[in-house]
């Protein structure tokens, strides 16, 4: 079965809450069997528009745990902090191992 992938792009406007946030997402994220690959660090855009500004990737055992975690009771307080503190693109894509 493929992996599950949730990937952002995030346009931090609020660091201090948005530390909040990232303090409480391992255990909700590690509750769906889900692994950090990416979390921020650098990158450097070689083709198009470059990312909002912060990158996360989590990978997920299927893509039906990765939609899981997103959609839980387990997530939505953190989801709904970090929608207040900051911009973002999301998106959860099947993955092809």
């Amino acid at each position: 079965m493929p992996a599950g992938y949730l990937i952002a792009q995030v346009d931090v406007k609020d660091a201090e809450q948005y530390e909040t946030y990232k303090a409480g997402t391992p255990a909700a994220i590690a509750k769906y069997d889900g692994e950090f690959i990416v979390r921020g660090g650098q990158f450097e855009a070689v083709e198009g528009a470059p990312p909002l500004g912060r990158v996360v990737v989590v990978k997920f055992p299927s893509y039906a745990r990765a939609l899981e975690f997103y959609r839980s009771d387990d997530y939505k307080d953190l989801l709904a902090l970090r929608l207040s503190v900051s911009d973002s693109r999301t998106f959860i894509i099947e993955g092809a191992d």
